[in-house]
């Protein structure tokens, strides 16, 4: 009897490493550069870290250092500097969620709601553009508009008679951090909606025929449909954002800072700059507070990931119940 040869008629159950490697060896390789410069950056400098429990001297080096455990870090701890540079850090990182994290949302809802080709790309264009500039040349734009005697500003709501006088932007701790979050919120929406609108995309258009043929009008649309496609999305930034909660931005605060507000500029990039890099014997200092921004990060993304998914685990009991 001649034996049949039996063929597979359905999937493949498993994938071996042999031949997933042969099949898409060029996406292995192109993913292989950039995992390589993550370890080498990202990882290559844990050992480093251990200057954070030492006394570290750059002339002795790390064996010739000397090993003080938790001492850095309870100087820094007691340090008014510090525990400055932390409330401030704490309290606009805050704001910057409740006032930043919206922003490229509704900007994203906006442009797709946006029904002329051209002008919706202008538009976004423009909203990118503040993007790809540095903070230096933010931040000589931010003096130009809002400087008290010869701010552009200053200057309009004076002649349009809006003001009597004028208005400290940039020199009064309130109004300083006011422009201070609102330069940030039009620095990075623009940037920040394209991962919303590319979210927005992948929603099935049948939803939206099927709501219009049932009467809903727009903003029924936009709340019952649009923004539940994008949940996921809006949860997972959510986490990375709370993951840099503890951080702060040397570059921003170097261009936007100034001395007549350092009661609400001082924070932890200035602190770890002026106090750890800049007098040149502070390495530990500046090892110490940047390990514990990392580990309060850590706890914030884990805390905040654990809630995200209790969050879907009661939305899942209640659409089966």
């Amino acid at each position: 009897m001649i034996k049949q040869k039996r063929f597979r008629t359905g999937p493949e159950t498993g994938t071996t490493w042999k031949r997933a490697l042969k099949r898409d060896w060029e996406l292995y390789l192109m993913l292989s550069i950039p995992l390589f410069l993550t370890i080498l950056f990202k990882y290559g400098a844990y050992p480093g870290l251990r200057i954070a429990f030492m006394n570290y001297l750059p002339a002795k080096g790390f064996e010739g250092s000397e090993w003080v455990g938790f001492e850095t870090f309870r100087k820094v701890f007691r340090d008014r500097d510090f525990l400055l540079a932390l409330r401030n850090s704490l309290i606009f990182n805050f704001a910057e969620v409740i006032i930043s994290f919206p922003m490229p949302i509704i900007l994203a809802l906006i442009l797709n709601e946006l029904k002329y080709p051209r002008f919706k790309k202008v538009s976004q264009t423009i909203l990118y553009l503040p993007h790809f500039l540095s903070w230096a040349i933010i931040g000589s734009l931010t003096y130009t508009l809002f400087r008290t005697e010869t701010g552009l500003v200053n200057n309009i709501l004076l002649s349009a008679g809006l003001i009597s006088k004028r208005i400290p932007f940039l020199t009064e701790n309130l109004n300083w951090s006011i422009t201070y979050l609102l330069v940030g919120v039009w620095a990075g929406m623009g940037w920040g909606s394209i991962i919303y609108l590319a979210a927005i995309s992948s929603i099935n258009e049948e939803l939206y025929e099927a709501a219009m043929i049932d009467g809903a009008g727009r903003w029924k649309r936009m709340w019952y449909i649009t923004l539940p496609g994008i949940k996921p999305t809006v949860i997972t930034l959510l986490i990375m954002t709370l993951g840099r909660l503890m951080g702060s931005s040397y570059e921003r605060l170097s261009a936007m800072g100034n001395v007549n507000v350092k009661a609400v500029s001082y924070q932890l990039a200035i602190y770890i700059y002026e106090k750890g890099l800049a007098s040149g014997t502070g390495f530990s200092k500046a090892a110490a507070v940047g390990l514990f921004q990392s580990f309060v990060g850590l706890l914030l993304v884990l805390a905040s990931d654990r809630f995200a998914k209790a969050l879907v685990r009661t939305d899942c009991c209640k659409k089966v119940g």
